[in-house]
């Protein structure tokens, strides 16, 4: 294994879904040892969760296996006795904790930060829920799609006479998961000066509102919410021509480009009537209609060959398959595979952060549940006859209800 920016750091990873396991992953790909602690048999709720209900070699999860490459998993009992005392032994050199139960959970299985703390005063402690860790929304469940309601860019997404319309991936999640990771490593930079932990926080609802922030500065400034347009213009405080285009065989965007250069490679000099900045954006609906007939005449590759020489801002609609193999992916190598002992290969996307000196790289498959309890517990000194009675005794983990979903 070649050097990596994270090697000598260890996380206790108890997190679950895809907030915090997609936190875990990137630093795992960045040489962090994180170990998955996961419910004997049943492991992280991802696990039995899955799209159109496929599974990859017949039983693994696509979304499981998209977010836990480079980690090892320990299975145990959170409420057993021997849990605790593994996992005390683990905690006395581990560098990071990330979990994202419910707020309180861990404090009553006796995981919290205090109690991580007065183990390992060193140790720093991630929390990532929905909305904060008290206030009237804190028995509210955080899942992706009900931020996105709740906090305006639903309301701001798709036509105006259609329904509010979520992204179409889990984006609450995501940004929550890159909050963690700012977090944890602006932590683990102060602990090197000052020789101190801390506990971390991260919500949903505060990285959904702080990632949208150009849009609450200009709602809050002048009072006035953003109205969706009816056609595809591709942000409702923008004007004509941003958008979504049809071509005759698929559709292509157009960013920020002038207006009359634009009417110069379609054509047709009638639509200059529209030249003007208020009208590009009073009458957008009507000059997005009158655009889309003009665009619709050529194929995708005729209308951006043209676009793209008259230095118009421009690109493909793709649908996820062809942005596999799109000749920039290709040649940048975002799109790699590990070997799974259940899935096969595994096509992922792989890190997107490129180093110099401590590239990351894919170093482990996605794991099976508790694939890696011996070699863990091993490793803190648990002899294979103890290994084997904490396996023997170990029974389901914390039922769904009691774990609960934020991120």
């Amino acid at each position: 294994m070649s050097d990596k920016a994270l090697q000598g750091i260890t996380v206790l990873d108890f997190s679950h879904l895809l907030q915090g396991p997609f936190a875990t992953q990137l630093l795992a790909d960045m040489g962090a040892d994180v170990i998955k602690i996961e419910r004997p048999g049943t492991g992280d709720m991802f696990r039995s969760l899955t799209f159109r209900n496929r599974w990859v070699g017949g039983s693994e999860s696509p979304n499981h296996l998209a977010w836990n490459r480079n980690k090892r998993s320990l299975a145990l009992n959170l409420k057993s006795e021997e849990a605790r005392e593994a996992i005390a032994e683990l905690a006395k050199t581990a560098d990071v904790v990330v979990q994202n139960f419910r707020p309180g959970v861990m404090k009553r299985l006796g995981y919290g930060y205090e109690d991580f703390r007065a183990i390992n005063p060193r140790i720093v402690y991630c929390s990532g829920s929905g909305y904060g860790e008290d206030g009237p929304y804190v028995s509210r469940p955080g899942q992706d799609m009900l931020l996105q309601g709740l906090t305006g860019i639903m309301a701001a997404t798709g036509q105006a006479s259609a329904p509010p319309t979520p992204v179409g991936a889990g984006f609450s999640d995501q940004v929550g998961a890159m909050n963690m990771v700012y977090g944890i490593l602006s932590a683990l930079l102060w602990r090197e000066r000052s020789g101190e932990g801390q506990e971390v926080r991260v919500n949903l609802m505060a990285g959904m509102l702080a990632h949208q922030n150009q849009e609450m500065v200009t709602a809050m400034a002048f009072g006035e919410d953003f109205e969706r347009p009816e056609s595809g213009i591709g942000h409702p405080g923008m004007d004509a021509p941003f958008g979504t285009y049809p071509t005759s065989d698929g559709w292509v965007t157009i960013a920020m480009s002038p207006f009359r250069t634009l009417v110069g490679v379609l054509g047709d000099e009638s639509l200059l009537r529209y030249d003007d900045p208020a009208q590009l954006y009073e009458k957008r609906d009507e000059i997005w209609r009158a655009l889309a007939a003009e665009t619709v005449k050529r194929s995708s590759d005729e209308l951006i060959e043209a676009l793209l020489g008259a230095d118009i801002w421009c690109g493909e609609v793709k649908t996820h398959l062809q942005a596999a193999e799109d000749p920039q992916v290709r040649h940048l190598g975002l799109v790699q595979s590990y070997e799974h002992p259940v899935a096969g290969t595994v096509k992922v996307v792989g890190p997107a952060v490129s180093m110099s000196a401590t590239p990351p790289s894919i170093e482990r498959h996605a794991p099976l549940v508790g694939e890696h309890t011996r070699e863990i517990l091993g490793s803190i000194g648990y002899s294979e006859k103890r290994v084997d009675a904490l396996i023997a005794s170990a029974a389901a983990g914390e039922p769904a209800s009691d774990a609960g979903e934020d991120g």
